[in-house]
């Protein structure tokens, strides 16, 4: 692969400091000074590069890795060719993430637009809008009046944030964004194109069979080290807050209804819609594509497969999927039953054919 001139390489990190950094145990010492400039895949790994490995089916690519370090688990260290020096650690995944964070440092939120920094004279900036020293605005981003920004935040060309909206310490909001009606903590990133704080779906029989529109007079209350994908909605409450948790990552494509109150730490992948007024724990996980009712809770640690309908409550610690969603060894019984019910029909099938 040609240099990537988005993500340059580091400028290095000693094997034996990043080893000491990721939490890892270096297997050979004589490869403490070697310099780590950037990451990889095992099957095009070159001198500089570190990859990892989480299991024995990357043997293969091992033939062509020529990188100064993988991290592994000590499990499946063997394979791993005794010039390449080994990172062991019993979470390789975790290790590799902290790895790129720290070689590649400028990939971890989204980028500058412009070259220009402070408030660019292409911005608009509402004289009653209150930015604290170090906040970096782009040009056509827009501010408006009231609102709040603190230190080392950044506003991208052409994010706009609304009326009265604070918005917490070193923040990240990308280009063309959009936030109303919200309250955002520190460390947030909102990616390209999100929309926070827009009033959510709520419609009245009206007397001649149309709708009446409902007011939607609540706000959006997104917690610390908060991460939200680009493209993703997050409406505004109806009368109540849109509440998303410390710590939660929300992919792109997600639609998260009215009332809404997502706990701390859950991580919702691309495509899922949740509909207003839904309670979901702690630490839930919910696969891409999955539809989830609204006016239901889902418990704490829940893990919900992709492409799932969740109708009704699941209790705490549960893994549901299917449609609709139910407990994951009922779904797998379902799917395994109507398999065998399939080829069952296939053979009769062929026998009249004979």
């Amino acid at each position: 692969m040609e240099q990537n001139c988005f993500f340059p390489p580091h400028q290095g990190i000693r094997l034996g400091d990043l080893a000491n950094r990721i939490g890892a145990e270096l297997s050979d010492a004589a490869g403490a000074d070697r310099l780590i400039h950037g990451v990889a895949p095992v099957y095009r790994a070159k001198p500089g590069d570190v990859c990892y490995m989480l299991s024995r089916k990357n043997r293969d690519e091992l033939q062509d890795c020529h990188a100064s370090a993988i991290i592994c688990d000590k499990a499946i260290s063997s394979i791993v060719p005794d010039n390449i020096p080994v990172l062991l650690t019993p979470k390789p995944h975790t290790a590799f993430a902290l790895a790129g964070a720290l070689l590649h440092e400028t990939a971890m939120r989204p980028s500058y637009i412009t070259s220009e920094r402070g408030v660019a004279a292409g911005a608009f900036v509402d004289p009653t809008a209150r930015l604290e020293a170090g906040v970096e605005v782009e040009p056509t981003a827009v501010i408006g009046a009231g609102a709040e920004i603190g230190s080392g935040t950044r506003v991208a060309a052409g994010a706009v944030i609304g009326p009265n909206v604070r918005i917490g310490r070193d923040c990240t909001i990308s280009a063309g964004a959009s936030i109303l009606c919200a309250l955002v903590g520190n460390n947030v990133i909102i990616h390209p194109g999100a929309r926070i704080g827009q009033d959510g779906f709520g419609y009245a029989p009206g007397p001649k069979g149309g709708m009446i529109k409902i007011v939607q007079v609540g706000r959006v209350i997104i917690q610390d080290h908060v991460e939200i994908g680009a493209n993703t909605t997050i409406d505004r409450g109806t009368m109540d807050d849109t509440v998303i948790g410390e710590g939660t990552k929300i992919d792109n494509l997600v639609q998260i209804g009215h009332n809404v109150r997502i706990g701390r730490y859950c991580g919702i992948v691309s495509q899922v819609g949740i509909a207003g007024s839904t309670k979901i724990g702690d630490g839930v996980m919910i696969g891409g594509g999955t539809g989830v009712n609204g006016h239901i809770t889902i418990g704490d640690g829940v893990q919900i497969a992709a492409m799932s309908g969740v109708a009704s409550d699941v209790p705490p610690g549960e893994r549901y999927g299917g449609i609709p969603a139910r407990p994951m060894r009922d779904f797998l019984r379902d799917i395994a039953e109507m398999a065998m019910r399939a080829s069952e029909r296939q053979k009769k099938k062929g026998g009249k054919d004979e």
